[in-house]
């Protein structure tokens, strides 16, 4: 047999389609406890790769004799090793292109569907992140909201759809991963929209996004209307697009509600998220679609690849909207959180652009999942 790579795109295509793969991870034990590529149908072995360097007789009557194995590890060369090892021994083994970096920076764009007078949105899923983005076309242009720093994927979709980018917009300011709206602003010579509340310490010129304020998009007058709704940042915004979707940033996700604790502020910021989920969107239409800025589990993707639901189903499903008492609210969104993001600190301080890390920096600043959730 000879060991063949699997592009994160496969890889991906597997996770959407429930695909049954078997990954042995051959990273650190800590390092696949923390984060592994998530599927809802995928096994897991973990067997550190200091453990098989000489050799993989011992993992042998562990491995499945019946299926594709596909080694994973942090940059790619130790799977490469693992896997050259298992497919001497006859097994049918792929490794994982670029390993957990590249899987981490995958991104691909799902239709969510037409718009009322001819326009389109896109939902970008970053599966290696849980991070997800959005394009909205119409006519010749187009507006992208909480871009990740990635922004080749944006632009080249934009060419291809023969549009110009003339708006960028993050809904707050991030802390789990880089945003991209800014560089991606600058590339396309459009706008940058950040709400100003939550940029308090940045270093560059931006437009400040607040409630009421109306961005149109191209010739057929897609609104995009901005709905002030604090409570993961102070600043925390969000949109409705064609009156037909909220997209709630980290307020709001399908099977939880945003922390609110990233910057220090969890006992200030609980009322304020409290207000958001339980009045502000109440007043909200309930056929309106949520669309979330990430997602914590595959179970929340849909068959078509994408992370979406009616407002009135998350009332009667999500946990998170159904805590009637507010002593037991602040105490399950300031006590049962998930540990902070890695290097959320220096994101939050690169977001501002009080910091500027090379690339490989980066990379390294955005390893691990996301935790923008209460559990």
């Amino acid at each position: 047999m000879s060991l063949q790579p699997m592009k994160p795109s496969e890889l991906a295509t597997k996770a959407v389609n429930k695909e049954e793969l078997f990954i042995l991870d051959v990273r650190n034990e800590d390092a696949f406890e923390d984060w592994k590529v998530e599927g809802s149908n995928f096994e897991y072995m973990n067997v550190p790769y200091f453990d098989l360097i000489d050799g993989v007789e011992e993992i042998m009557d562990d491995l499945p004799k019946d299926k594709n194995i596909l080694v994973v590890c942090a940059k790619e060369g130790s799977s490469v090793m693992v896997g050259e090892m298992l497919a001497d021994e006859g097994l049918e083994v792929s490794y994982l292109e670029g390993g957990m970096k590249a899987w981490s920076e995958h991104l691909a764009p799902v239709k969510i569907r037409d718009l009322t007078d001819g326009g389109e949105l896109y939902q970008f899923v970053r599966l290696g992140k849980g991070c997800l983005s959005y394009m909205v076309l119409s006519g010749e242009e187009a507006a992208v909201i909480d871009a990740n720093r990635m922004t080749d994927i944006y632009t080249d979709f934009a060419r291809e759809k023969e549009v110009t980018i003339n708006h960028t917009m993050d809904t707050h300011l991030h802390a789990d991963h880089i945003s991209g709206g800014r560089a991606l602003a600058e590339e396309s010579g459009g706008t940058y929209w950040l709400p100003p509340k939550d940029a308090e310490g940045v270093t560059f010129d931006f437009e400040p996004l607040e409630d009421g304020n109306t961005i149109r998009v191209g010739e057929t007058d897609i609104d995009i209307q901005a709905l002030y709704s604090p409570g993961h940042t102070i600043g925390s915004t969000s949109f409705v697009i064609d009156g037909q979707y909220l997209l709630t940033g980290d307020i709001l996700f399908i099977a939880s509600i945003g922390r609110p604790d990233l910057a220090g502020k969890a006992e200030d910021w609980v009322q304020d998220l409290r207000t958001t989920l339980y009045e502000r969107y109440k007043e909200l239409s309930d056929n309106l679609i949520v669309l979330p800025a990430h997602y914590t589990a595959t179970e929340e993707l849909n068959d078509d690849g994408s992370v979406q639901e009616k407002l009135s189903v998350l009332y009667k499903e999500n946990h998170g909207l159904n805590i009637e008492d507010e002593a037991e609210f602040r105490k399950t969104v300031t006590e049962n959180l998930p540990p902070q993001p890695n290097a959320y600190q220096e994101i939050r301080e690169t977001n501002m652009g009080q910091v500027a890390p090379d690339s490989e920096r980066k990379r390294e600043m955005e390893i691990g999942p996301n935790r923008c959730a209460v559990r």
